[in-house]
């Protein structure tokens, strides 16, 4: 092999950036590589949670019946006689197959409930957690990875380390020295060996790149340091101006949930006629409102009370959040009375929404839904690739990482880089911090674990 020290300033310079920029590659696909997997399989499945749910909750659609539904009044007493004690409304939800079992969901001590009432028998068909659903464990694995704040912590940073992974991973691939297309924007598969998976790793890296950070970016808003020193920010300049509609992990909605039974159980229990009117008489102007799905009534909220002027609300909850509404509606006719919606919002609200129904692969329909699997399918093959390269390439008894070679100004910018990246993910900057600290006190003072490592002795 050629030493850089002997080659033109130019081409010395340029093997010398790249070295720098390997290693960091190296580092941060060792770490965030297992999270990266288990982030893409999770993700790909939560892409189809509208076909999924559908076909789990099929049992509960297109039920025999003879006559007509029930009221909705009597559904939620049905629900309500076979729920835990102590448990309130909090959403009705408006089928638009009348035949279908109604879903009332409510709100319990323990968590959301939700119960399927047979429409005409008025019988519960069954009762589930909302939490234990698949999906929503699935949501929990892919937020959380099961360790609740902690894990979503981890999540972040992993996060982190794999935009610090795909940027210099796109460094790398850059053509140099008028390299045709082969290698650059196809694999050389036929080459066989560790080109061909060199190949394999590069292109498919190039290719999926941009999918891939947008969804890590997107990604951002479910975080908890990202997301409360944004809500800082905001908050900050004045652009917070309304409860956000995305939560920040399970303990932020579990914290919602629980305060909003709270409300719901300091209110009159609902009796007689004029609460059964209501709740009919929202479902009836719901239905013909033609929302997109699902669509839920609210209960009166806190305060206004099921006799003194109440409240009630339509919500389209659907996934595709500019298509979202919420709607206040007179309880003695059921006309409109007010509107919230998507084009109402701030225009970072707005900026959000769009990246959120993207990620969760709800903006624009399958198309949306496909270009998620690619991307997740993408970063595993990225992933399982990178694994054989560095077991095919690292010698033994080492780590494997690649030499490092003295470079003040690629190390300039790398160090700039780190700097942007950490001011903007707080956990990532955090981890560059501690990592740097960790290796000069700890780690390049053991002569084995230095060497094992790939670190510089003290000089």
């Amino acid at each position: 092999m050629t030493e850089p020290d002997t080659l033109p300033g130019a081409e010395r310079k340029s093997i010398l950036a790249h070295r720098t920029v390997w290693r960091w590659h190296f580092y941060a696909g060792l770490f965030c590589i297992p999270f990266v997997i288990i982030l893409s399989v999770t993700g790909a499945a939560y892409l189809f949670k509208p076909q999924v749910e559908a076909f789990l909750d099929s049992p509960y659609d297109h039920l025999v019946t003879e006559g007509g539904p029930r009221s909705a009044e009597a559904q939620v007493k049905a629900a309500l006689s076979a729920a835990p004690e102590g448990s309130r409304l909090k959403f009705y939800e408006v089928r638009r197959e009348t035949d279908d079992a109604a879903r009332v969901i409510l709100s319990t001590p323990n968590g959301p409930l939700i119960a399927f009432v047979h429409p005409e028998a008025n019988v519960v068909l069954g009762l589930e957690w909302e939490a234990d659903r698949p999906m929503e464990v699935i949501k929990t694995i892919h937020g959380e990875l099961l360790m609740g704040e902690r894990g979503s912590i981890l999540v972040e940073l992993a996060a982190g380390w794999a935009v610090v992974m795909i940027l210099t991973g796109l460094v790398l691939w850059f053509p140099r020295g008028g390299r045709g297309p082969g290698g650059v924007l196809w694999p050389r598969l036929g080459l066989g060996g560790r080109l061909a998976w060199r190949d394999l790793h590069a292109v498919t890296g190039f290719w999926v790149s941009g999918l891939a950070l947008f969804l890590l970016l997107t990604g951002l808003p479910w975080t908890t340091v990202w997301n409360d020193a944004f809500k800082e920010v905001r908050r900050a300049t004045g652009t917070l101006n309304a409860p956000q509609e995305w939560s920040s992990g399970r303990k932020s909605e579990q914290a919602d949930a629980q305060a909003g039974h709270r409300a719901l159980a300091s209110q009159p229990v609902p009796a007689g006629e004029p609460a059964a009117a209501s709740l009919d008489r929202m479902a009836a102007a719901a239905r013909l409102m033609d929302l997109p799905p699902p669509v839920l009534i609210a209960p009166p909220a806190p305060g206004g009370g099921w006799r003194s002027s109440p409240t009630w609300t339509v919500r389209s909850e659907t996934a595709n959040r500019p298509q979202r509404v919420v709607l206040t509606l007179d309880p003695a006719t059921g006309q409109v009375t007010g509107a919230e919606t998507f084009a109402g919002k701030h225009p970072i609200d707005k900026a959000i929404g769009f990246g959120v129904a993207a990620h969760e692969g709800q903006l624009f329909g399958l198309a949306n839904q496909l270009l998620g699997l690619l991307a997740a399918t993408g970063l595993v093959t990225l992933s399982l690739s990178g694994i054989v390269m560095w077991r095919r390439r690292g010698p033994q008894g080492v780590l494997g990482a690649p030499e490092r070679l003295a470079n003040v100004n690629a190390a300039r910018g790398v160090g700039l880089a780190k700097l942007a990246l950490g001011v903007f993910m707080p956990v990532l900057g955090a981890s560059l911090v501690l990592v740097a600290l960790v290796e000069f006190l700890v780690l390049r003072r053991i002569p084995r674990v230095r060497s094992w490592l790939g670190l510089d002795p003290f000089r």
